[in-house]
Order: C-alpha cells, then sequence, then structure tokens
C-alpha cells in the first residue's frame, strides 16, 4: 500500500519508519527531510490545506503522526499546539476523505489522561479523557476530530493512545522484568501502526504501552480487534 505519514521526521518516525517501510511504500510529508534519505519526502506544513492534499492524492493511507509536545502557557505554543495537534488532524483528514482515501491511523496518546499514569488504573477505553494542559487537551480534541471525520465523510480513523516509544536500547535500559512499564520499544510500536493500518470499524481509540502485563492498563481491545500486544520482554 502507499501510505502518507505525516509528521515522520521527528523521534517517533525516526524510530518506526525502517519498520513500516518493509510493509508498505511511504511517503512522508514533513516540514523537514527525514533521516532516512531513500523515503519519498514531500515538503510542508499540516495546516496547508491544498499541499496535503496534493500529497494525499495516489496515497492508498493516511498515517498522522504530527505532534506538538511543547509545554508550557506561552502563547506561542498554545497556537502551535492547536495548528498541529487539532487543525493539522482536521485538514489532513478532509484532504484524505477529499481524494478518496478510505481509512487513517492518528497517533494519539496516553497524555490525553491526566496527571501520571501509575497512579490509577485504565480499565478500558471507555474512560473519559481528561487532561488539562495543553498538549494532553489539544490531543484531546485531535480525537474528536477523528470521530468527526467517521461521522461525517465515513472516513474510518483509528486513534492509538500511545506511551513513551523508545529505541530497542533504551527500553532494556530502563525495564526490569516484574516492573509495570509503559515505555514501549520502537518494533512493537511499529506493529501496532500496521495492524492499526489493517482494521477498519469506523472511529476506535485503543490503549497501548509496553505494560505486557497488563498492570497499568487493559489492552484487551488492541489484542482482541488488532491482535497487538507489547512482545518486547526486558532482559534477566
Amino acid at each position: 500500500m502507499q501510505v502518507l505519514i505525516v509528521g515522520a521526521s521527528g523521534h517517533v518516525g525516526t524510530l518506526v519508519t525502517p519498520f513500516l517501510k518493509q510493509k508498505h511504500t511511504l511517503r512522508i510529508y514533513d516540514v523537514k527531510a527525514p533521516a532516512d534519505p531513500t523515503l519519498e519526502y514531500w515538503a510542508g506544513d499540516v495546516t496547508d490545506y491544498e499541499n496535503l492534499k496534493r500529497a494525499l492524492t495516489g496515497m492508498d493511507l493516511l498515517l498522522y503522526m504530527a505532534m506538538n509536545i511543547q509545554r508550557g502557557e506561552e502563547l506561542a505554543i498554545e497556537h502551535s499546539s492547536f495548528d498541529v495537534n487539532v487543525k493539522g488532524v482536521y485538514l489532513a483528514l478532509k484532504a484524505a476523505h477529499e481524494v478518496g482515501i478510505p481509512h487513517a491511523v492518528h497517533c494519539s496518546t496516553m497524555s490525553v489522561y491526566d496527571g501520571a499514569l501509575e497512579v490509577r488504573y485504565f480499565f478500558d477505553e471507555e474512560m473519559q479523557p481528561d487532561a488539562r494542559g495543553t498538549y494532553g487537551f489539544t490531543k484531546r480534541l485531535g480525537e474528536e476530530v477523528c470521530r468527526n471525520a467517521w461521522v461525517r465523510y465515513g472516513l474510518s480513523v483509528n486513534a492509538l493512545r500511545m506511551c513513551h516509544p523508545v529505541s530497542r536500547q533504551k527500553y532494556l535500559e530502563q525495564a526490569r522484568l516484574g516492573v509495570p512499564s509503559i515505555p514501549t520499544d520502537a518494533e512493537d510500536v511499529a506493529r501496532l501502526m500496521l495492524a492499526a493500518l489493517e482494521y477498519r470499524n469506523g472511529f476506535q481509540a485503543f490503549l497501548t504501552s509496553g505494560d505486557y502485563e497488563n498492570k497499568i492498563m487493559n489492552m484487551g481491545k488492541a489484542k482482541r480487534l488488532l491482535g497487538w500486544e507489547p512482545l518486547t520482554r526486558p532482559e534477566q
């Protein structure tokens, strides 16, 4: 399949594109070129609707990976967060619909919930997101944009509430057997995205992390519908 990835030149994109390109032909849409020079690159801003539409033409699927994770209350940061996490999502999904793309994946985050993840158990995806900070709140709104795309256009969208994607090396440095861990190995994240690109059933949100024992969150929905669970384990 031909997949347009919006925002794949950042941290997460650099981690997962080596795995994604083994399964799909990728086109990267970003303000800067990706680290991998073999990937097709289309320069553009997420708020440029006409450019997004041109970049999406001829593609089969959309993977929205762009995110603004700067924290603070400065007006410039707030504008940037709304542009990338809300407006950009809206324009990308609208453009995808206009060119006939039927399905998209949105990289959301467990930061749609307020506070430290370790202090409560996330029993299912129906738990109401309650983040109040600029980043988490705008990502919450981005999920609602995805839901609206399904209602308005019939465009199926999977929102992946991800947790701290890291390289295999960093995962092994941090994770310990018997200790709940939410950072997620890059290959597990890539498998999650690949599964979400395949599964189509309206709007769906998924809790995901490296918590393979489900001690912090119940990832049963991802396993049931996507056939996904984190496979990487700490070393002995």
